[in-house]
């Protein structure tokens, strides 16, 4: 079954790069939206995609999907945005790209199990020890909104939105396990302290308030615009049914910290975090979309979130996900209007997601040196070398002509440090431990 929602996916996001009705890449909606206003050619388009996707695939989607055996959905669907705009703007075109993409689909997820599986038959392998690069994110995701919030409202609510999440996380871990009746609950600390700077992130954003209707008079600026979105409503609804059922296959994830989560199985705190992401993704995506007519291949992301919590039940998460889908595309007038009253939930937005990238930055950078210095003792003895390697790989990409994402140095560092290791062992520069 997961070959077929996954060909799907990459068959469906293609036609609707390919028609310009949705784009994965935010960047890329209103390059998409130039093409229709005859300001770029196809070729052109097509080069753009190419230069502001392939980077991201290659350094950012592919290391981290492979660290965690899931696939980040990133490796999907900015291929399939290049995919849609390469294939011509015709009835050809369109079942062109639906060939390809599903091809692409069937081919990323047999290569992640087939490049996994290759890392099993090497000499050292490292994959388990790998895993370690996501360590930390389960419990540093919690203090984002604190960050976010420090971001946004500055120091002092950020410390004390700090020491809250710190406070609930141990209180939680104290006293968080107690028996109901015959039964014993457990609460999860991480996703109980999250949840609880959430909640002051929005309450002091929802302070904020506005007079003004900049949002509105976009929507009414941009009626066609809107008009053409809700026009393929059906595609859309599918498409984000189809991810939400591949989030509940536990084959695709939304961002690296879910993905993370998902592949501890840690399915009620992977909810929660792309919920949170979800949040702060509806102002980016409603605004690109009113402004261009092309909408986001996976919404603002809520599709994920129903995967996540009907983990395990693909079919039900297809027909939720359908729902909320075909819910956010008929609520973009709504959801403009209440931004316009809280302007400090809609500036929110940006903050959450620089707050998540910053802690993601540094669990996978902090993630990456303890895996490589576990790879260093598991295949050397020797302690040091692994975390000298992937800070020195941080700091070195900096300089780099074309360097890759900070996100993705952690992980893309251990892969190479596991392969170097593997050629070290079978030229004899090191040799196994042998058990004592």
């Amino acid at each position: 079954m997961k070959y077929i929602v996954i060909a799907l996916i990459g068959a469906l996001a293609s036609v609707l790069s390919n028609q310009g009705i949705a784009v994965f890449n935010d960047g890329f909606r209103p390059i998409v939206g130039q093409y229709f206003n005859g300001e770029i050619n196809r070729k052109e388009l097509a080069a753009m995609s190419f230069a502001i996707s392939f980077g991201l695939v290659i350094g950012f989607g592919i290391p981290t999907s492979i660290a965690a055996s899931i696939i980040l959905i990133h490796c999907l669907l900015l291929t399939t945005d290049i995919i849609g705009s390469f294939c011509n703007n015709s009835k050809n075109g369109m079942i062109l790209s639906a060939v390809i993409g599903a091809a692409y689909g069937l081919a990323i997820l047999a290569g992640l199990e087939f490049v996994v599986k290759l890392f099993s038959y090497m000499p050292y392998n490292f994959t388990s020890d790998l895993g370690s690069v996501s360590g930390y994110i389960t419990v540093a995701f919690a203090v984002f909104p604190a960050v976010g919030i420090a971001y946004q409202h500055g120091f002092k609510k950020g410390m004390t939105t700090g020491i809250v999440t710190v406070l609930v996380y141990f209180l939680v871990k104290k006293f968080g396990t107690f028996t109901i009746g015959a039964g014993k609950v457990s609460l999860n600390a991480e996703g109980m302290a999250m949840l609880a700077g959430m909640i002051m992130m929005i309450l002091y954003a929802a302070k904020q308030k506005g007079t003004e209707h900049a949002n509105e008079m976009l929507t009414q600026g941009f009626e066609g615009n809107i008009l053409r979105i809700r026009k393929n409503w059906l595609l859309l609804a599918v498409m984000g049914g189809l991810i939400a059922a591949g989030t509940s296959l536990s084959i695709i994830a939304g961002d690296p910290a879910s993905l993370a989560l998902l592949a501890s199985q840690e399915y009620s705190n992977a909810a929660l975090t792309a919920l949170a992401r979800a949040i702060g993704f509806i102002p980016l995506v409603f605004t690109t979309a009113i402004v261009t007519g092309v909408y986001g291949v996976a919404g603002c992301t809520f599709v994920f979130v129903v995967g996540l919590f009907l983990h395990g039940n693909p079919l039900f998460a297809f027909v939720i996900g359908f729902a909320v889908m075909v819910a956010e595309i008929f609520l973009i007038n709504i959801f403009a209007k209440y931004m316009d009253k809280f302007p400090g939930v809609k500036d929110m937005g940006e903050y959450v997601r620089t707050s998540m990238n910053k802690v993601l930055e540094i669990s996978l950078l902090a993630g990456g040196i303890v895996a490589a210095e576990k790879m260093a003792a598991s295949s050397s003895g020797y302690t040091g070398i692994g975390a000298l390697f992937v800070i020195g790989a941080f700091l070195l990409n900096k300089k780099a002509k074309k360097p890759i994402v900070d996100l993705a140095v952690g992980p893309v560092a251990c892969i190479v440090f596991g392969v170097l290791l593997n050629l070290f062992l079978i030229i004899g520069l090191i040799a196994i431990p042998t058990a004592k």
